[in-house]
């Protein structure tokens, strides 16, 4: 515990010994670019240079400054309108009266090693003061800057203990808005979050769905390419290849450009910083790969640097967003001529300052600049740098307790905390028309121009606008863009095509492609009853139970209706056929009638024999009532009428039969056998049999008659129209009735069939009934086995092949006689063998 407690001791000790040593520079300080002193200074970090120079490391000397070169002159111009801002400041009489600004404006030359550098700088000042400790606070008020988003979180991070307000013009990595991270931090600039957003957005609105994405590898590439693909996967848009690479990396930029070169899509988004975007545009035109749309970002979608001869080639046509173009009052003049006069260092002579010496030599190269100004109207990013001057003084101003008449307080110590916390609630108007004020996040409302690289007459490059995003709106009304004012790559005037595949048209369905993305995908036909009506559909649908799709599989239509019609051909041929049947019977009957007195007619009772003519023709006709479209009235009449007839027809057989069959017993001694089948009882038998077919088919139709139904089974595009048995007992008791005759009537014709008679009637009757037997037995399989319609087309042809060999067996014998051998038409001839063999 002792122990403990001298160790407690002598750390408090030590700590009050280092709070009171005094604080002592280590090494040359770092000077800034321009400078200027004021009550209270705001620092700013540009990359005014491009490329950094590193010394040698011998460890023989002393280390000496990194030297830059190129100048960047975007952010000098950036520089420029900071200065111009600050001296329109401190000539205004109602902000920050009595109260003047200065600043320190560092060059970080797009190194993250100078940008370190120069945020130690600006934090510590340029001279420590006799008796200083180590804890004063930064000579800073406030820091503008930096550009890029990579050097605005080393800024950030840095100064974030110290609560120093950093107020970035162009850092609009998402990264930034974590306002647990970077308390202190605030934009003049919209986030990523926005532009990722409304990148996915144009390139759905412009119907690219397979598109290629380069970023830079850095917070700001990385960030925004991430809000960008997750959203153009919501969006239903593929990328081919998503590759990035950073400036100091030759090697990725190479992997980069061959990777552009062997890719297949039409569209690159390129989410990348300016000087990284003027590196692979170099490369690009050196391998001379033209022709694809570039998509860009406010980064370099409006960089004039960018335009050369070479690089149009490969840039022209580009889209993208940019920041609104806003003209502020007298700054093109004051680059001119008030600047180099007053800001300038060199403008103060070869001067001897006692805190800087300024070495003019070093600023040769900004001095060709003097006399330029036409690139000033499209730097965008300037009005950014101006609000946010305007922003730090209007919350000084608050800070200050500043009024216009009666000036700022004097004497009160502004620490830059204070600064935070009145810039979260600063709230104006600049004289440009813009409102400024700082969302939850730090950052303002995004809005951006939608503009288009397009080459006047003269041949100069002009970024045309083209549309909008404002995110201010309402969903529906954030996003404008006219495709018609659009001049797309290669100075084409019809807007490229970027798929993996070709839209499958109505019909079709996509098939996802193995291992692909979603976009590429083959075009499925339809299955036979499905059909899609829309363009790239996922899913065919069903038809409904009456509907089938049509030859191209986009439409639901109605099924065909099948049923046995009278104008097809099937339909005429037994229609022609069922006529003719009918027809030839009442020839038949017209001729009996006409000989009706001869033996051959009188034999065996003429009456059955015009009664089996005319249920002949009844069965020869009823076969018409299967033809046609089925309705309730037709489907119970023809069964039944069938059924009928055609029991009546072989009632009048087997009555012939039997006849025959007594007729031969009656000539045997002593029978009187024939008594019992005279006419009356033979028209009592006839009627007898067909009353119990008539029975069976009242109770058919009582109890469960045939009706009309649709069959959607054996067919799937056609719906046959059949009439439905009812009761299938009631139907094969009517047809086994039927066959119970017959056989009884074929089994008495052949026994009959040798009695002794020149004309042997049982003969015919033996071949009628054979044929009939022999048709309907093999109908019972056609019928079960034959579909729709053919069904119907069985049925006729055995009514009308068994009435046929009805009618040619029993009565062409009789007619050939009667109307070609008349002379064998008499009593003698047709008894001639029976009275030789019994008489």
């Amino acid at each position: 515990m002792l122990l403990f407690l001298y160790i407690l001791l002598c750390f408090f000790q030590l700590q009050a010994k280092v709070g009171n040593t005094p604080c002592r520079m280590m090494g040359e300080p770092k000077h800034p670019l321009l400078f200027k002193d004021g009550d209270v200074t705001i620092g700013a970090l540009f990359p005014v240079h491009s490329i950094e120079t590193l010394s040698s490391f011998k460890f023989t000397q002393k280390p000496q400054f990194l030297s830059c070169s190129s100048v960047n002159l975007r952010d000098f111009r950036l520089a420029q309108i900071m200065i111009f801002a600050i001296e329109e400041i401190n000539r205004s009489e109602s902000l920050l009266p009595n109260v003047s600004i200065g600043y320190r404006i560092y060059d970080t030359c797009s190194s993250r090693m100078s940008s370190m550098s120069a945020t130690v700088g600006l934090m510590n000042g340029l001279e420590i003061e006799a008796g200083d400790t180590c804890s004063v606070q930064s000579p800073i008020h406030a820091i503008i800057g930096e550009t890029e988003s990579s050097a605005t979180v080393i800024l950030s991070r840095t100064t974030g203990p110290f609560k120093i307000p950093v107020i970035s013009h162009a850092a609009s990595c998402e990264c930034l808005s974590n306002r647990k991270d970077y308390p202190s931090f605030f934009r003049t600039i919209s986030s990523d979050y926005h532009q990722g957003r409304a990148l996915a957005y144009i390139v759905k609105h412009l119907g690219w769905s397979w598109v290629g994405a380069v970023n830079s590898d850095n917070d700001y590439g990385n960030n925004g390419m991430a809000i960008f693909l997750n959203t153009a996967q919501k969006e239903g848009i593929c990328v081919e290849y998503s590759v990035k690479f950073y400036r100091t990396e030759p090697e990725k930029l190479k992997k980069v450009v061959d990777t552009i070169k062997k890719g297949t899509v039409k569209v690159i988004v390129a989410f990348i910083s300016f000087l990284e975007m003027g590196l692979l545009t170099e490369q690009l035109s050196i391998q001379n790969i033209t022709g694809l749309q570039m998509v860009g970002v406010e980064a370099w979608i409006t960089s004039k640097s960018l335009i050369t001869p070479t690089t149009f080639r490969v840039l022209g046509g580009s889209l993208g967003f940019a920041m609104r173009k806003i003209n502020i009052e007298g700054f093109a003049d004051y680059v001119i001529k008030a600047f180099w006069d007053t800001a300038f260092p060199c403008s103060h002579g070869q001067g001897n300052d006692s805190q800087i010496k300024v070495n003019c030599s070093s600023y040769q190269d900004l001095l060709v600049l003097k006399n330029y100004n036409e690139d000033v109207p499209e730097h965008r990013f300037s009005s950014n740098a101006y609000k946010a001057v305007y922003a730090v003084a209007h919350s000084l101003h608050s800070l200050l307790k500043c009024k216009t008449q009666e000036g700022c307080e004097n004497g009160l110590k502004i620490q830059p905390q204070q600064v935070v916390e009145a810039l979260k609630k600063v709230n104006f108007t600049v004289k440009f028309g813009d409102h400024v004020w700082f969302d939850s996040s730090g950052a303002t409302v995004a809005q951006y121009e939608v503009v288009n690289w397009q080459q006047d007459f003269d041949g100069s490059v002009q970024f045309k606008p083209v549309g909008y995003y404002d995110a201010s709106l309402p969903p529906d009304q954030r996003f404008v863009v006219n495709t018609e004012n659009i001049l797309w790559a290669g100075g084409q005037l019809e807007k490229p095509r970027s798929v993996c595949s070709e839209s499958c048209p109505p019909g079709t369905r996509k098939a996802a492609q193995k291992g692909r993305p979603v976009c590429c995908y083959d075009c499925i036909p339809c299955a036979e009853g499905e059909i899609s009506n829309e363009t790239d559909s996922n899913n065919c649908r069903q038809c409904p139970g009456e509907y089938w799709s049509n030859a191209e599989k986009d439409t639901c239509v109605l099924k065909t209706l099948e049923f046995l019609s009278f104008t097809e051909v099937m339909g005429i041929v037994l229609v022609f056929f069922s006529l003719f049947g009918a027809g030839l019977t009442l020839l038949v009957a017209i001729v009996f009638y006409s000989k009706k007195d001869t033996p051959i007619v009188k034999a065996n009772n003429s009456e059955l024999s015009f009664l089996l003519l005319f249920s002949l023709t009844l069965c020869f006709l009823c076969s018409l009532t299967f033809i046609g479209r089925p309705t309730e009235w037709s489907c119970m009449l023809r069964h039944t009428v069938f059924g009928i007839t055609f029991v009546l027809c072989i009632s009048c057989v087997l009555g012939k039969t039997i006849v025959v069959l007594m007729a031969f017993k009656a000539t045997l001694p002593g029978s009187n056998i024939m008594k019992w089948f005279g006419p009356a009882q033979q028209r009592l038998s006839v009627l007898a049999f067909t009353l119990i077919q008539v029975l069976i088919c009242v109770l058919w139709l009582t109890i469960s008659p045939p009706f009309p139904s649709k069959n959607m089974k054996y067919y799937n595009e056609r719906i046959i129209l059949e009439c439905s048995l009812g009761s299938t007992i009631g139907f094969w008791a009517v047809l086994g009735y039927i066959g119970l005759l017959a056989v009884l009537c074929f089994i008495l014709s052949f026994l009959a069939r040798k009695l002794p008679d020149n004309f042997n009637e049982a003969k015919f009757i033996t071949f009628s009934m054979l044929i009939f037997c022999a048709v309907w037995i093999t109908f019972v399989p056609a019928y079960v086995s034959s579909p729709g319609k053919f069904t119907v087309a069985v049925e006729i042809f055995a009514i009308l092949a068994s009435s046929f060999g009805l009618i040619l067996c029993i009565f062409a014998p009789k007619c050939f006689i009667i109307l070609l051998k008349p002379e064998q038409n008499t009593k003698q001839h047709m008894m001639g063998k029976t009275t030789s063999k019994f008489y």
